[in-house]
């Protein structure tokens, strides 16, 4: 299939038209054009307002685009109207608007639906085309807060803390380049297009780690506001990221800085328990901490198999030794380097990379032909029916990953063991007046929904050659351990392609199957360390805060999109392939405006608090009552004329005492967005969430009725429900899948698991 030396890129010929005014949407179409994509982008006659807008609120150079317009808008072409012809040509369109601004441009999806049949629309829009919010103001700040990720991050002392960054946007458009390839699949195997109605909210929301199943499963209170004890630190010459998730990991930390008081205080096993004790902590760690380097911290770390890392901003990260041995930036030719795109295939590559298009410069062009239109079935089908994974993943990332396809379809089928199960059913806390404490796990719970459980001991014969059974009759596998284990195991991606070539085989390291760091231990915590994120996260004149592992479905989402295209190119070419999807490469992406900036302005992002990008009137403020805060933001001329005229100027002022959502519906009607700031475990009772069905409720055997997140879209045609199964108990399906997959009988059953080769309880228990 290689043309020359040219490795053909993963997608197709696919056609898409992108209309987009914001972020998301103009992410959405990047992904698809590195992936291999024709993307014809439209635009107003002056041009997309982001040809001119920086994060650091510097100007470009007269006559040329921003650079962070440059990154997203590489390879597209642009016309500066959209016409029938144009859209009966596309296979996808990717529109960011609500309903009614949708019609006000003549681009209804049933309209789309009638010129071009096939076609996969996909709308964003902040609250989705439907509900109780659905033509409410918003920006990213006020999403962050409904969504409760605000809520959870900050010193009780002081305000709650965004996130630095666009980081919700680029989750956005993440889940709608997934969605696209996820619902074109149908169209390609036969069936119709259609309309995926995509809600930002729901999309920030799948950022929070399911603390409200954390308050059920766990029975405690609703979680509040803290800063991770230890988090970012001071060491000698700069800040050191500390981020600890296992029991294991707090008792090696304990050893590595001397003291082992740390041991002897049950609470602090888990996160959760530090923080009454934070001051008790620090005053031991810090002068140890301020006695070393950060290079040295980070060094002895590794020995100890911690997740530490140096802080990165846009000023250092594309010099850290990692990221220069691996060559993961580029040359963009609008003249500065950015991050690559973030997966790397053995046999497909990434298209080249182009200027970003000048206005209109496709104007002249005819538009592609039209498809004809192919589809044989109706909706009823999932888009991802008659797909198979393996699942090795553990913990947050890999989980959201094949999360996001089991709700499309795919037969997902989770490998554990009863020796090492998932590690995220029991960190952060166990219940002690249950027998299966194990299955509590609420990052567990919320990311392992419509999959099976089996569990093999992958050290024994026995339980080598049944998983290479299940990967014989498999069209992908899903592994996220660190790139030693897959060959410890005899599972390396040369031996598990022999067994299927057409396997695809995605492996979602830390830090990428190669260079210095390549076997360094590393958490979301840690690449939002490295990549910049936490560094624009806290207040001006405060340490960097942890955003708290929001990239790990960040990751997922991405590992998700890059399986679609790989499985897409399997399938035109017969052809499998290793897929590396490493996690700092996926937060460098979402993060590329500040190494960019940097390059081209001499500017270091900076921490803001909550005061957002520099056009942004925005803070939290307090309200009537304990502890409660609203999130204000005001963009454009007309929102700060709108809230000077009703507050007099003093917002503050007018806030302080008001009842919070009776003020942010007083803001919202004025057209300024607005948002109560809340606990992430009462996102459950959002009237636009439970409007949408973003959640929806589920009966586990083990701890009852739950509410469970779905994907960021309103349900498509021919999907009655996104979940349609609770996340597995250990081994739950051991016997179905292994008699329906392998040909095993009771008596083999029952030997194996008398061995523990399989078992539905861990080990020692």
């Amino acid at each position: 299939m290689r043309v020359g030396d040219i490795a053909p890129t993963p997608l197709g010929d696919l056609r898409v038209v992108e209309i987009s005014d914001r972020i998301a949407g103009a992410y959405c179409g990047k992904l698809l054009v590195d992936a291999g994509a024709d993307v014809v982008k439209v635009e107003p006659p002056e041009g997309d307002p982001f040809r001119r807008y920086t994060l650091t609120g510097a100007a470009s150079p007269e006559g040329a685009d921003s650079p962070l317009f440059s990154y997203l808008n590489s390879g597209k072409r642009s016309v500066t109207s959209c016409s029938d012809d144009l859209l009966a040509g596309a296979d996808i369109v990717v529109l960011t608007a609500n309903r009614t601004e949708a019609e006000a441009q003549k681009l209804d999806p049933q309209r789309l639906g009638e010129i071009a049949p096939h076609c996969v629309v996909v709308t964003v829009s902040d609250f989705g085309w439907a509900g109780p919010w659905a033509q409410r103001p918003a920006t990213e700040f006020t999403l962050q807060a409904a969504s409760g990720l605000t809520g959870f991050r900050g010193d009780p002392a002081g305000p709650p803390i965004s996130i630095g960054g666009e980081l919700g946007e680029f989750m956005g458009g993440v889940w709608a380049a997934y969605g696209a390839l996820a619902l074109h699949r149908r169209v390609r195997t036969g069936g119709p297009g259609g309309h995926l109605d995509m809600s930002m909210l729901e999309a920030v929301t799948l950022m929070q780690s399911g603390e409200w199943l954390h308050s059920q499963l766990l029975q405690v209170p609703p979680v509040r506001r803290s800063v991770e004890a230890p988090s970012i630190e001071q060491a000698k010459d700069g800040y050191v990221g500390i981020s600890m998730v296992t029991g294991q990991q707090w008792l090696d930390f304990a050893a590595m800085v001397e003291c082992p008081e740390f041991t002897e205080v049950p609470a602090l096993q888990f996160q959760i328990g530090r923080w009454d004790y934070r001051e008790w902590i620090r005053d031991r760690i810090d002068p140890w901490l301020r006695a070393r380097t950060v290079e040295e911290i980070v060094e002895l770390g590794q020995l100890f198999r911690l997740p530490l890392a140096p802080l990165g901003n846009g000023a250092t990260i594309p010099a850290m030794d990692h990221m220069q041995q691996r060559g993961v930036y580029v040359d963009n030719p609008a003249g500065f380097r950015q991050p690559r795109p973030p997966w790397l295939m053995s046999e497909a590559r990434p298209a080249p990379l182009r200027r970003a298009p000048s206005v209109g410069d496709s104007d002249g062009e005819r538009p592609w032909q039209p498809r004809a239109s192919t589809s044989t079935a109706s909706c009823g089908v999932r888009p991802l029916s008659g797909v198979r994974i393996v699942d090795f993943t553990a913990f947050w990332a890999g989980p959201a990953a094949t999360h996001a396809l089991a709700a499309f379809g795919a037969d997902v089928i989770k490998i554990e063991s009863v020796q090492r199960p998932d590690g995220i059913r029991y960190s952060g806390g166990m219940r002690k007046d249950v027998d299966d404490w194990w299955e509590y796990g609420w990052v567990f719970h919320a990311m392992n929904t419509n999959k099976r459980s089996v569990t093999l001991d992958l050290q024994s014969p026995d339980g080598l050659r049944l998983v290479k059974e299940l990967v014989r009759k498999a069209d992908a596998v899903v592994e996220n351990f660190s790139p030693r284990v897959m060959d410890q195991f005899g599972l390396g991606a040369d031996v598990l392609l022999d067994i299927n070539p057409r396997l695809v085989l995605m492996r979602m390291p830390a830090f990428g199957l190669s260079g210095p760091w390549r076997d360094r231990v590393g958490f979301a915590p840690t690449m939002e360390q490295i990549a910049g994120l936490a560094w624009v996260t806290g207040l001006p004149d405060g340490p960097p805060i942890a955003p708290r592992g929001a990239c790990d479905p960040l990751a997922g989402a991405h590992a998700a999109f890059a399986l679609l295209a790989a499985l897409e190119y399997a399938e035109r070419t017969r052809r499998g392939q290793l897929v590396e999807v490493p996690m700092i490469e996926t937060v460098l992406n979402v993060t590329a405006a500040q190494t960019m900036e940097y390059e081209v302005f001499g500017q270091v992002m900076e921490r803001r608090g909550n005061r957002g990008r520099p056009d942004s009137d925005q803070d939290v403020y307090p309200c009537a009552g304990q502890d409660t805060w609203v999130a204000v933001s005001a963009r454009t001329d007309a929102q700060r004329a709108a809230l000077a005229g009703l507050t007099g100027g003093a917002l503050d002022q007018w806030l302080a005492s008001r009842d919070a959502e009776t003020a942010v519906e007083t803001l919202v009607q004025q057209g300024i967005p607005a948002a109560v700031v809340i606990s992430p475990s009462l996102v459950v009772e959002n009237p636009q969430l439970l409007h949408r069905g973003f959640f929806e409720k589920l009966d586990h055997p083990s701890t009852g009725a739950g509410w469970y997140p779905c994907p960021p879209f309103a349900r498509p045609d021919g999907v009655d429900a996104w979940l349609y199964r609770t996340p597995p108990r250990l081994g739950e399906h051991n016997a179905e899948v292994l008699s329906q997959l392998c040909g095993l009988e009771d008596a083999e059953l029952d030997r194996l698991s008398a061995d523990d080769v399989i078992g539905t309880r861990p080990k020692g228990l």
